[in-house]
């Protein structure tokens, strides 16, 4: 459809993927040496500025093969509830996928018998082949940032400076991607179309005590009861930073874009501040 068509252009202008004539920029032409998401593309280009290459190489790769959870038999959901929870990251579920996939690798690392790793991920609710494929995607995305000379940094998951890097290349490509928990009881309304979601069951905030206000998602599903999956929780300074004052000039109004508004009127002088030192 000519809408969708014009929407998927527009993204493309917002994630500096297109020059002024409406080509490929350079940057664009970078992104598109990778079959992904174009989103997800610039997060993981981002992520060789941000040194969190190892970390985003993982995260790609766990979107983009099927979902490594396996909906629990009845019966066993707070099993599985459980023995997902040891993998829970308190920045959100795209460092909780990281998790996982560190498990996975350990235990297919294990010296144990080679039925080891099918029946650890039985014992955890977790499809095999799902991780596997992870592994597969991983290591053809690597083998591409080799092949066009770009620069890998060294593993550092788990440090504070480390958690912010991987937030800032996640915002970077998915700044369209934000929503606001309007009454704290988890309803979260979309920065951009203005739709009500709830967190996926998948996600590691979901039942617990602490909801975050502002999130990022990596996408929208409606047949999954209106939910956003794979979920991290971010701040809406960090959003401000990163945001394109273009798109976000063009966003619909609403109380949560008023709210980010001052708060990017209060960052003003100090990106002013910044910009004098460059």
């Amino acid at each position: 459809a000519p809408e969708s068509l014009m929407q998927a252009l527009e993204d493309l202008d917002y994630l500096a993927a297109l020059d002024n004539d409406g080509n490929l920029s350079e940057f664009g032409i970078i992104m598109s040496e990778f079959p992904l998401d174009p989103q997800l593309s610039k997060a993981l280009l981002a992520s060789c500025e941000f040194e969190c290459v190892d970390e985003m190489l993982t995260i790609a790769a766990m979107v983009t093969a099927p979902s490594c959870f396996l909906a629990a038999p009845p019966g066993t959901e707070e099993i599985a509830g459980t023995r997902w929870r040891r993998f829970s990251h308190p920045a959100g579920d795209h460092c909780t996928l990281i998790n996982v996939f560190n498990a996975f690798k350990a235990a297919t690392a294990s010296p144990t018998h080679p039925g080891n790793t099918e029946k650890w991920c039985r014992d955890h609710f977790l499809s095999c082949s799902a991780l596997s494929m992870a592994g597969v995607i991983r290591a053809e995305l690597e083998e591409i940032m080799k092949r066009i000379e770009l620069p890998i940094s060294q593993p550092g998951f788990g440090s504070e400076e480390n958690l912010l890097s991987i937030k800032k290349a996640l915002l970077s490509g998915y700044f369209m991607h934000i929503a606001r928990d309007v009454d704290g009881s988890g309803n979260y309304l979309m920065l951009t179309h203005k739709q009500v979601a709830q967190l996926h069951p998948f996600s590691s905030y979901h039942n617990t005590r602490r909801i975050p206000e502002w999130v990022l998602f990596h996408e929208f599903s409606i047949s999954e009861g209106n939910s956003i999956r794979v979920v991290s929780e971010i701040s809406p300074h960090l959003f401000a930073e990163l945001v394109p004052q273009y798109y976000f000039s063009n966003l619909p109004p609403s109380e949560s874009k008023d709210i980010l508004q001052e708060v990017i009127h209060h960052l003003a002088p100090v990106s002013a501040t910044k910009e004098e030192q460059k």
